[in-house]
């Protein structure tokens, strides 16, 4: 049975940081989610840019809930309600889009899964917001000044929830994204590259996840303080 919704955001906004990728294989999304879940980020989002993924994910999240079963795992890259409605019936406990649909919205509501869809304005926000989101994704969050963006919504708008994504997985980047006020940050192939998935020894997959998790934790206590 899938969490409950509160307790999926909660998580998400707990760990700080959604480690994201693109399945080589299953070998591959396996290892990534081991090595993650051992370097402190149980959330996690699998973008669905590839034939197959949906038969991939419900095999990964079959394993993972036994394996790892603390382990919540998301769809992203979800742009219309039936390919949303095929991933959470695989076994996704959040739905990620680089775009807000009203469609996806109201399955993921129906559903009770939250729902993370892109917005780039006030507007958008705003809209996304009405439709029940908590948390919107900041996306594309490299076509403007990002940082500034988000220190600008808070202005009019303090209680909005924005995670920006495809972060620089640097520790000067994960500072300035807390710093101005994002909620958590979503980081893509530029941490988990093809090359680290490949690797049949995950320890240096492992090593990199769990340097930028220190990253992540120190960021949001300075900001905090």
């Amino acid at each position: 049975m899938a969490r409950d919704r509160l307790a999926v955001l909660r998580a998400i906004l707990e760990a700080g940081a959604v480690p994201t990728f693109t399945p080589l294989d299953s070998a591959a999304a396996r290892r990534v989610v081991t090595a993650s879940v051992e370097a402190g980020a149980p959330v996690i989002e699998v973008t669905n840019r590839a034939t197959g993924t949906v038969g991939l994910f419900r095999d990964l999240a079959g394993w993972a809930a036994q394996e790892h079963p603390a382990v919540i795992l998301g769809a992203g890259t979800v742009i219309d309600a039936p390919t949303a409605a095929l991933f959470i019936d695989a076994g996704a406990e959040f739905v990620v889009s680089p775009i807000f649909t009203e469609d996806v919205a109201r399955l993921c509501n129906r559903r009770r899964i939250p729902y993370l869809p892109g917005c780039g304005t006030a507007t958008e926000i705003a809209t996304a917001e009405e439709w029940g989101v908590e948390i919107v994704k900041l996306f594309p969050a490299a076509a403007y000044d990002g940082p500034a963006f988000v220190r600008g919504i808070h202005g009019p708008s303090p209680a909005t929830k924005i995670m920006p994504t495809n972060v620089e997985a640097t520790e000067a980047a994960t500072r300035t994204w807390f710093a101005a006020g994002a909620a958590c940050v979503g980081v893509g192939p530029r941490l988990i590259s093809d090359a680290l998935q490949a690797d049949p020894d995950p320890s240096a997959l492992r090593a990199r996840l769990r340097e930028y998790m220190g990253w992540v934790r120190a960021a949001r206590s300075a900001s905090a303080g």
